[in-house]
């Protein structure tokens, strides 16, 4: 499947989806008889509309969690499938209770391993939060149990949990934060291939606060990890995508909603050139965007497979123009890929690498909210910041490359300049480490950052976390974005509300002539 078609879209069911749903279940449960009767799910879309969640790409469903609302002492006890079910094959929920009950999940095959069954537990988890319950019960199949008649259902279990036997339900199940609070029998009697048995499985909403007690306002977390990327030599470019890999994994195994790189993270990959090759540095930079579609390509299948977006550093971008580009790509966990380019070009990278700037500027909408991406050298003008600030932007991203500390100083300076005056965050992310095989990347320093306003709502050094120096590593923000509305409306001072608009203004310029779409002024 191209990456390129893939436009995902987390909904509620409608019971219009019904044609899909049955032939979905009809695949996926073959094996205990199919999809449930039409008015079985009406009735369940008419009762908890909010608890039928589905994933499409195009107007494909591609994925459905259907839950109900049940009351947790019934149901954290014994009981078997059938206590849901009603006349008729309604399926019994209850307005009033406690927890939510998982009935199924379903990926279509053309569609597994982009682990979208994680996305559905995560909005069903959402969803409990929000609701306020107690907790997420769900009555687990054993569809593997049959293959080892020697081992009891609890010594299934217990090598399943100890990773020694894999289960396609109970494995992931696990993985998902589920615990296993006892063995139900016969809770599917005619599931042959779980022998009849199921593990009851329970989530608890750690949030969870009894009616009398309820917060009215929720803070609403983005978790960004940024990761201190080191230089290094490399032997393909498949050991460069299997390092990216590594911290794409290892920040969204922390729930992370964004994972950042650094600026021009891959240029080592001018060294599989040898160093002859490299003197023409022209033909060098070229030879590095060569890689770049590829890169982007493996960066937004990791991004959609980790469920995560990601921020991809910059890469050297050959334009349609024929002309060379440094351009951050967003790669978001939908499949979508947006992108920012460099405005503002260093005198090296001009000399050295004729490398033109950018002529658009933009804030982005992800899931986690409003974002900008401003690469290394354009964060050192203020004007950029501030119209991106007045398109309510909430992180700023800054991936950047120095070599000496003066120039990290320059770039640290003015970005956490940007994020008190603009009353955002910024995540400043750069890159460690010397190669001196490889001309221009004889030395880097760094020490990535995430700035926060200047406030009593932020620490006292409106640094919220940084690297050790030029180490390479990953740190982990969680950024509170209602502090920012806060701040903004009643913060010691209000840098956005204050300004002297009667005084000055800012603009953007109409570049769209450059392309020919600007129509001339009669």
């Amino acid at each position: 499947m191209s990456l390129d078609d893939l436009h995902l879209n987390l909904r509620n069911l409608t019971q219009d989806d019904y044609p899909q749903l049955k032939q979905l279940m009809d695949a996926v449960y073959d094996d205990i008889g199919g999809a449930w009767p039409q008015h079985t799910i009406d009735r369940l879309i008419q009762e908890f509309p909010d608890g039928q969640i589905a994933i499409e790409d195009d107007e494909r469903l591609v994925g459905v969690a259907l839950t109900v609302r049940v009351d947790y002492d019934e149901f954290s006890n014994p009981h078997q499938y059938d206590d849901l079910v009603g006349n008729r094959e309604i399926i019994l929920n209850d307005p009033e209770g406690d927890a939510m009950y998982g009935l199924d999940v379903l990926i279509h095959p053309d569609y597994r391993g982009y682990r979208l069954g994680r996305r559905l537990y995560e909005a069903r988890k959402e969803l409990c939060r929000s609701l306020n319950l107690r907790a997420i019960l769900a009555g687990g199949r054993i569809p593997n149990y049959h293959e080892y008649p020697d081992l009891s259902p609890t010594e299934y279990i217990d090598q399943v949990a100890r990773k020694e036997i894999h289960d396609p339900i109970l494995s992931f199940q696990l993985a998902n934060d589920f615990q296993v609070k006892r063995l139900l029998r016969k809770y599917l009697p005619e599931d042959e291939k779980s022998q009849g048995y199921a593990t009851l499985l329970e989530w608890n909403n750690i949030l969870y606060e009894p009616a009398e007690r309820v917060l009215e306002n929720r803070p609403t977390q983005v978790r960004v990890g940024a990761v201190q990327w080191q230089m290094r030599e490399c032997a393909s470019v498949e050991s460069v995508l299997q390092q990216v890999e590594y911290f794409v994994d290892a920040i969204s195994s922390y729930q992370s909603d964004f994972a950042v790189f650094p600026e021009l993270f891959n240029a080592p990959l001018m060294g599989l050139q040898d160093r002859a090759t490299q003197q023409d540095q022209l033909a060098a930079i070229r030879y590095l965007a060569g890689f770049t579609e590829h890169f982007k390509n493996e960066i937004s299948r990791m991004a959609v497979s980790y469920n995560i977006n990601i921020i991809a550093g910059s890469m050297i971008e050959v334009g349609e123009d024929d002309r060379l580009y440094n351009v951050s790509y967003l790669c978001h966990r939908d499949g979508d890929v947006e992108k920012q380019s460099k405005l503002h070009i260093t005198p090296q990278e001009r000399r050295e690498w004729v490398i033109e700037g950018g002529d658009e500027l933009r804030v982005f909408d992800t899931d986690a909210g409003r974002v900008g991406i401003l690469i290394c050298y354009d964060v050192e003008f203020p004007e950029l910041g501030r119209l991106l600030a007045d398109q309510d932007m909430d992180i700023l991203f800054v991936p950047f490359w120095t070599d000496t500390k003066n120039g990290y100083l320059r770039v640290r300076h003015c970005a956490q300049a940007r994020a008190i005056e603009n009353e955002c965050y910024v995540v400043l992310c750069g890159s460690v480490g010397n190669v001196p095989s490889i001309r221009n990347l004889d030395i880097q320093y760094a020490q990535s950052s995430v700035f926060t306003p200047s406030d009593f709502a932020f620490p006292h050094d409106a640094v919220l976390s940084e690297t050790t120096p030029n180490t390479e590593m990953v740190i982990f923000s969680d950024l509170d974005l209602t502090r920012l509305t806060v701040v903004r409306a009643e913060g010691s001072v209000t840098n956005l509300k204050d300004r002297r608009k009667d005084l000055f203004d800012l603009r953007w310029r109409d570049w769209s002539w450059k392309s020919g779409a600007r129509q001339e002024e009669s």
